[in-house]
């Protein structure tokens, strides 16, 4: 339920800005709104302002809509033809479709402004382990490095480096890092050739053969779910694993790499309970992921510890400061969003990263338990995909709207109408194409 309440509260904050984007600039141009609409389908409340427009809500929390006086969609009063949209200039109906997802931007850039300086803390890059004959490995990165630069791009924390490396996903490159150990710094390649571009969930730091620093988990239970394997063998909050088979648990990473495998197979677990050693046997639950893979878990999670201080980044900016890292980060998001477009369609990006509804909402949830930081983050980044979106030129999105009326600037007149039909049609059946495609990964990602 919290999910689907944080789904609906980013989907409805975001589409309220994109429409009202359309309404404010409409509104300006003389146009006649009939109605704003937060979701789809028959509305649940609403009311009229002095203007004549009605505000509603609506029971299908998948987008929303702006309707406007127009001639095309049904008689027009001749008193209230000069408030018509279609009765407007091209540049007019340019900046109406263009309003929507420029509020969309103004949004991220105001969230990362004000993300900025409030303060952004995340974990030092600083690497745990490198795997033997990895890329990093040949290339020279050791534990206890910092990744200071990816690319000549400052990284403060593993997000700032992920997000460098996904840049590169598909491509053949030298990816230039610079790192800093006890010893000083030193400038490092990574060699990759159309790199991940089949991975349906790339993972760019284990695909070098990185793993991060990890803070140091015993290996005690926290909150057993109920029903699951932990809880049917008798394990109960706070029991601290001994060991696994005679053998000694070192951590809450070893215990898991030693469940993982281990689906279906009766275990003997040595385990401490309040200061008293006791034993049990354990039959870990079975699992299979999209790509058939099969693992063990047991329907239990970790107490987890705090991170040391030194081990966080926190940045803070000024006002001045944060409002142009808030743009420039609004940029590099755009960027990278049509570039990752661009390489799917070429197909050095798999489809399966498409993402629809269903995983929206999983984030949202995801990122809503994070706090404050991770929710407003996570709303910026899709509002920026948002705006991509709707800048594509594909008729029934604000891209195609724009593309029709650039055409008649240039033409001198409308394109005809038989022309429009059929784009309208086919910019639908790919819009509900790409819908069944997000739709069918979100599913299999279930």
């Amino acid at each position: 339920m919290l999910t689907l309440l944080y789904f609906i509260l980013a989907i409805s904050v975001l589409v309220v800005i994109h429409e009202y984007g359309h309404f404010w600039v409409a509104r300006r141009c003389g146009v006649r709104v009939l109605r704003f609409s937060v979701g789809f389908g028959k509305p649940l409340w609403s009311f009229r302002d002095r203007h004549g427009t009605e505000f509603a809500i609506a029971p299908i929390p998948l987008g929303g809509y702006v309707s406007m006086l127009d001639e095309r969609e049904a008689p027009v009063p001749e008193t209230l033809l000069d408030q018509a949209y279609n009765r407007k200039s091209p540049w007019q109906r340019m900046a109406i479709a263009s309003a929507g997802p420029l509020a969309n931007f103004v949004f991220a850039i105001a969230a990362y402004w004000f993300l900025f300086v409030a303060g952004t803390t995340g974990l030092a890059p600083v690497v745990g382990a490198v795997k033997p004959d990895s890329i990093a490995a040949m290339a020279g990165l050791r534990s206890g490095d910092e990744i200071l630069s990816v690319e000549g791009h400052a990284t403060v924390t593993w997000e700032d480096v992920n997000w460098q490396l996904l840049s590169f996903i598909g491509e053949d490159a030298d990816i230039e890092v610079t790192v800093r150990s006890v010893e000083g710094e030193r400038t490092l390649w990574l060699p990759v050739a159309r790199w991940l571009s089949g991975d349906d969930v790339p993972d760019p730091l284990g695909a070098l053969g990185i793993e991060p620093r990890r803070v140091p988990v015993p290996a005690v239970i926290g909150d057993v779910m109920p029903d699951g394997a932990a809880a049917r063998a008798g394990f109960m909050a706070g029991d601290r694993i001994l060991s696994l088979n005679g053998d000694g648990v070192v951590d809450w990473y070893d215990w898991v790499e030693r469940i993982r495998p281990a689906a279906g197979e009766n275990l003997t677990i040595m385990f401490e309970r309040q200061g008293e050693e006791r034993s049990l046997v354990l039959t870990p639950a079975s699992r299979t992921d999209e790509n058939g893979i099969t693992t063990g878990f047991i329907g239990a999670s970790v107490e987890i510890p705090e991170y040391p201080a030194d081990w966080l980044r926190t940045r803070h900016s000024g006002v001045i400061d944060g409002l142009l890292q808030g743009w420039q980060k609004t940029v590099d998001l755009t960027v990278f969003t049509l570039d990752s477009l661009w390489k799917m369609l070429w197909g050095d990006v798999s489809v399966k990263n498409l993402s629809g509804p269903i995983t929206i909402a999983k984030v949202a949830g995801a990122s809503a338990a994070g706090g404050l930081e991770a929710f407003v983050g996570f709303l910026a980044l899709l509002s920026v995909s948002l705006a991509v979106l709707n800048l594509l030129p594909v008729p029934v999105l604000d891209g195609g709207h724009i593309v029709f009326c650039l055409a008649e600037v240039i033409r001198g007149k409308p394109l005809p109408e038989r022309v429009q039909v059929v784009a309208v049609q086919v910019g639908m059946v790919l819009l509900l194409s790409l819908m069944l495609v997000a739709f069918y990964n979100d599913i299999s990602r279930l």
